[in-house]
């Protein structure tokens, strides 16, 4: 079932501050403009690498779900990896009948990238906070909407 890695979110308290990492000391030459995603409580930037992209989360409002995490890692840090499915009901449906919790309503939400999304339970999956999302339709599955 597992995909192409698609990204890796990075939770920080500013992607200003963040960006100074990824394109100053490491050197990205290709970074997206920022914009807010209300529906996720995030804003986003992803900073493309050859070979996949790094998401940059920052909170969107008090209602963020990404308070709590920067609570317990105040300069953030890596908060998902993404992995790309070609059917996100049917992966969906494969996780929970594994026995693994997905997140929120359990419902797919449109994500960053425009696809449909889920996230599975860091529980489940070794310690970590897994997101699956549809293959992109464009060429190379990396461009933020």
């Amino acid at each position: 079932m597992i995909g192409r890695l698609n990204h890796v979110g990075i939770a920080t308290p500013s992607i200003e501050e963040a960006l100074k990492v990824w394109r100053d000391l490491l050197g990205a030459t290709r970074v997206h403009p920022a914009f807010d995603l209300p529906a996720q409580g995030v804003r986003v930037c992803f900073v493309d690498t050859p070979n996949s992209q790094i998401e940059l989360i920052e909170p969107l409002g008090e209602a963020s779900p990404l308070h709590g995490f920067l609570a317990r890692n105040p300069k953030g840090g890596q908060h998902h990896v993404c992995f790309e499915v070609p059917d996100i009901i049917a992966a969906r449906d494969e996780m929970r009948a594994k026995g693994c919790t997905i997140l929120g309503t359990g419902e797919p939400r449109i994500g960053a990238h425009g696809t449909p999304i889920i996230f599975v339970h860091p529980k489940d999956m070794g310690g970590v906070l897994v997101e699956l999302m549809e293959t992109p339709q464009n060429a190379d599955g990396m461009e933020a909407h």
